[in-house]
């Protein structure tokens, strides 16, 4: 049904934007035919995909790889247009001509580059911050499901990585290190002028899924304070400018993509086999546990998942009006059994222009609806990894029974749910009007809005060796995000000078709202248990029903402004100033203010400056703040509790104060504070200093970017636990006095290329980042990031926040051996003659000081190849699945595990698993990201004519084809750690979904 409500959609909007074309052109009566060849101005590069277009009129065709073209026009017809993205262009006269070739010159000034800023765009030449922008032709290839996944790798200074290897997982996204302790490291994300909201909204996975990939034009980065100060508040993690594909005046063009991929697992973790296993536990002199099968449960609970990606789009338009619409169905099946992700998306954008153009409307809209299905993924790895490789999966179809109730997962999986729906809407419109030559207002209004509805089940089963009473989780979330602003932007220019001076307003408001039933102890039924009415097995007892709900409303107004100022296009700068209000700040401290300045000296434009290889170098310069308030709302506030009851901490509140109370159900109510209230909570600040060199050389085949940055944030916020103990609360909200986070490093971008005009283009290039992470002043030994769970460890620390240490520094014993009782031995740190705490020291960080990623495009006639790569160094991983199963303890009970375990022969059964340096490893690696080889089929070897499909290109994607590194785990680009009083765990790896490894193949067609 949902497939042919998408199909009815796009027919809807096909008719409807049909509609909108030139009629009189569309009635005219065609009389002949022209054909030609569009070229270079050498006459020997063809231009594909050059528009060719009857002036006045929607008629046209675009060039197919050879740069031909045919086109029926009406006898009346006088004047083709022909255009290409960095060509001028050329208007020709038909008369009687029934063959038009076209020579177009280079567009200088359209070879400027134009990226996306706040609340604009600037030529790259006038940019005076720190700004990477990746165009669509550079993004990573394969099955994409969310916008974080194109960067990966491509910018300098931007560490992406996978939490895990679940289709649509979350990312860490990390621009220039990271700056605060309790709000996290994601940065702000703007899709066409929305700011979204990060918060979770009901799905496990990514909150950006809803985007779909193949809808984004360009993905612009803002680095430093300059660049992102104009959204104050919200950029001091960055800001990721998303920009979507518009529509362009001429012919109705019709693209579609499909595609089909298949993924397995890329790496498996090698745990003995059944008889390494049997072998292993009688030379430990362990209890074996025989049933005589050989069963590879990493293949059991994995299979090769399956993922569709279709597209479809249309797009065109005249002079006044412009439109692209599209549709979208993406399926991607993960390796786990019981993992998939689903949705279904469609985008509309609209842009109107009025009154000689100084009127302008956009409309933007898209809609998506997903449903994620998960498995139980710890218990699932835990199960691939440690369950005992002679048991059968099942036996006669039927899942075998494990012993001491344990339950086969093959079984779990078919009695396990977890499902969630959204349905998500992100709307907006932006009309302007030039009011006077150069003076320019825009309002601004959008909104983003999400429903979503999870069950999480279990269903109740009765049999021999084994009973399961049934479970049913039911969230509901609602999320809504609604953004109204106004701008004044005005433009001068006169003589050498010109200047653009832009103020503003934004007011956001953020509601969400969550709800939970959850029911448990329900009998059997063969309806599941999301469908049924459920009963107990026992009446006397009943169902165990717990509610629960929560809301927020937060608000956010701005004021802010900007003066850019160009003389001469040789001397550049840039200065913002921005006023941000929270409603999560009391009245005192609501409002922070955040400058920021810039400059830039373009020094090929000075007279004095003569070379002949130095096409472009320009200096840049800039200093900045940006705020922090992603923090709990109402942390101002006091909060308590109240009630009576038997059980604590109710039994604590109350006290028999009439001395005639014959039972607890007569006390008075009483109640206690959770949080007090503190109204000086202040904004945390990130202030950043940034210099940086642009260049081109050797007639701009060598173009690249070197930027030194310098970032402190301050005035931290965190919750932290009462100095007095007879505070009325355990824990309160403060800002850490002196307490200061530390990044600064060098980012390094280049790019060469083949001369324009070869037969044979190509092109290789590459980013580098070395960054310096450091806490200075910390009041605390030790802020716990990370801690260990089971395995007898559960809550000792990891890695944290040390001073003088980078953030997620692994802080642990160093392990020295087993000694000749078999036991760990750890070095005496403090030579005390004992091992306590104060032996523990830093063993490394978890954040990687280095990144890297480089590539290579090549194109061959019809031939295209494209090759990414990406790597971090510096970095340790905690192996937290070595500490946890892969023991001596385990092995000696008929649980497998790898050879580690056996690693030191004399070591005793009954040794602990200590958080030490045994369990950590270099996390360094050089990944192979993706590579995608593809043939452009000409619409003549098809025989197809030229009126037909224009371009047609097959082709064959790998995504991480192999990984080079040392790690012994699935993969080392995991974070999957339990994160401490919500202060984000960094490199350690527990359970984590393995990463796949994909290949594809597909289609792209443009008609």
């Amino acid at each position: 049904m949902r497939h042919v409500c998408l199909i009815l959609l796009a027919q809807a909007i096909s008719l409807q934007l049909l509609a909108a074309e030139d009629l009189g052109a569309s009635a005219a009566a065609f009389e002949r035919t022209i054909s030609g060849t569009v070229t270079d101005a050498s006459g020997e590069e063809p231009l594909i995909g050059a528009t060719v277009q009857v002036k006045g009129t929607t008629l046209g065709t675009i060039t197919d790889i050879e740069g031909k073209y045919q086109l029926s026009v009406p006898d009346d017809a006088q004047t083709l247009v022909v255009s290409f993205l960095g060509y001028l262009s050329q208007e020709l006269t038909i008369g009687n001509q029934s063959v038009i070739n076209a020579s177009l010159e280079v567009d200088i000034a359209a070879l400027e580059e134009v990226v996306v800023v706040a609340y604009g765009v600037q030529k790259k030449s006038d940019v005076t911050g720190a700004v990477a922008s990746t165009k669509e032709e550079d993004f990573n290839k394969g099955v994409v499901l969310n916008p974080g996944q194109l960067l990966q790798g491509k910018v300098a200074g931007v560490n992406v990585t996978n939490a895990s290897g679940e289709p649509g997982a979350a990312q860490n996204v990390i621009i220039r290190g990271i700056g605060s302790l309790r709000s996290g490291t994601t940065p702000l994300y703007v899709v066409d002028g929305f700011l979204l909201d990060n918060t979770a909204n009901g799905v496990a996975t990514n909150p950006l899924n809803f985007i779909n990939p193949d809808d984004i034009a360009s993905i612009d980065v803002l680095k430093d304070a300059s660049a992102a100060a104009l959204y104050g508040s919200r950029a001091s993690n960055g800001v990721i400018v998303i920009t979507t594909k518009r529509g362009q005046a001429g012919r109705t063009q019709f693209s579609l993509s499909a595609s089909t991929a298949w993924s397995s697992m890329a790496n498996q973790i090698d745990v003995f086999d059944a008889n390494e296993f049997r072998t292993a536990v009688n030379s430990i002199g362990g209890v074996l546990d025989d049933r005589g099968a050989n069963t590879n449960w990493q293949d059991e609970l994995t299979q090769t998942g399956v993922s569709q990606d279709v597209n479809l789009a249309m797009s065109g338009g005249g002079e006044q009006f412009t439109y692209r619409a599209s549709v979208g169905y993406q399926k991607q099946e993960g390796i786990l059994k019981k993992s998939e992700l689903e949705r279904f998306s469609g985008r509309l954008n609209v842009d109107q222009t009025a009154w000689d153009g100084r009127i302008k409307v956009s409309y933007n809209l898209t809609a998506s609806h997903m449903v994620n299905l998960r498995p139980q993924i710890t218990n699932t790895i835990a199960d691939m990894l440690d369950l005992n490789p002679t048991f059968r999966p099942d036996s006669a179809g039927v899942p075998s029974f494990l012993p001491e109730a344990r339950i086969n997962p093959v079984l779990r999986n078919q009695l396990y749910s977890d499902e969630a729906t959204q349905n998500r809407i992100l709307a907006g419109i932006s009309p302007s009007i030039e009011i006077v030559k150069g003076l320019v207002y825009k309002f601004n209004l959008g909104v983003d809005y999400s429903a979503t509805t999870r069950y999480i089940q279990n269903e109740a089963v009765v049999l021999s060796q084994f009973d399961q009473q049934g479970s049913l989780e039911t969230r509901t979330a609602e999320n809504r995000n609604t953004l109204v602003e106004n701008t004044l932007a005005y433009t001068y220019e006169t003589g050498r000078h010109s200047a653009t001076f832009l103020v503003g307003h934004s007011y956001q408001q953020f509601f969400d709202f969550g709800r939970s039933l959850t029911q448990s102890a329900f009998q059997e039924s063969p309806i599941e248990p999301k469908f049924s009415f459920h009963e107990s097995p026992d009446p006397e007892v009943g169902l165990t029903t717990v509610v629960n709900a929560e809301a927020e409303e937060n608000e956010l107004q701005s004021f802010f402004g900007r003066l850019d100022y160009n003389f001469d296009s040789k001397y550049l700068l840039t200065a913002t100033f921005r006023a941000d209000g929270s409603s999560k700040f009391g009245e005192d401290n609501r409002y922070a203010y955040f400058p920021s300045f810039a400059a830039g000296w373009n020094i090929t434009q000075e007279s004095f400056f003569n070379s002949s290889f130095i096409g472009n170098l320009k200096l840049r310069a800039s200093w900045g703040q940006t705020g922090n308030q992603e923090i709990p709302p109402k942390i101002t506030q006091a909060n308590f509790i109240e009630g009576k009851g038997q059980r604590r901490p109710f039994s604590q509140l109350t006290y028999p104060l009439a001395g005639d109370e014959t039972s607890i159900d007569d006390y008075p109510a009483g109640f206690s504070f959770v949080r007090l209230a503190n109204p000086d909570i202040q904004w945390e600040v990130s202030t950043q200093t940034n210099v940086g060199l642009d260049f081109a050389l050797f007639d701009f085949r060598l173009t690249g970017t070197i930027d030194y940055f310098h970032k402190v944030s301050d005035n931290i916020l965190l919750e932290v636990i009462a100095p007095d103990p007879i505070s009325p609360t355990e824990r309160f909200w403060t800002n850490v006095p002196d307490l200061e986070i530390v990044n600064n490093g060098l980012e390094l971008s280049l790019e060469f290329a083949s001369a324009a005009g070869s037969e044979f283009q190509w092109s290789v290039g590459g980013n580098f980042s070395a960054i310096n992470n450091e806490i200075r002043d910390s009041p605390y030994k030790v802020l716990t990031t990370g801690s260990a769970i089971g395995g007898g460890q559960t809550g000792a620390t990891i890695n944290g926040y040390i001073n003088g240490e980078p953030v997620g520094a692994f802080y642990s014993l160093v392990f020295d051996g087993i000694g000749e009782d078999g036991f760990s031995e750890f070095v005496d740190l403090d030579n005390d003659g004992e091992i306590t705490d104060n032996d523990r020291r830093v063993n490394g960080s978890a954040l990687p000081n280095v990144l890297y990623g480089f590539y290579t495009n090549m194109r061959y006639k019809g031939f295209d190849l494209q090759i990414n790569f990406n790597g971090a160094a510096g970095n340790e991983i905690y192996n937290h699945n070595r500490m946890e199963l892969f023991n001596r303890g385990k092995l000696s009970t008929s649980n497998n595990t790898t050879e580690f375990a056996t690693r030191f022969p004399n070591e005793a059964n009954t040794n602990s698993n200590t958080v030490s340096t045994r369990y950590l490893e270099d996390g360094s690696f050089l990944r192979l990201n993706n590579a995608s080889l593809g043939y452009t089929v000409t619409p003549s070897m098809l025989g197809l004519g030229d009126n037909g499909i224009t371009n047609l290109r097959v082709f064959v994607t790998g995504q991480n084809l192999f990984v080079i590194s040392d790690y012994s785990g699935f993969d080392p680009e995991v974070n999957t750690g339990s994160s401490r009083d919500g202060i984000q765990t960094f490199g350690i790896d527990r359970l984590t979904y393995p990463m796949a490894r994909t290949f594809l193949i597909g289609i792209n067609a443009n008609f």
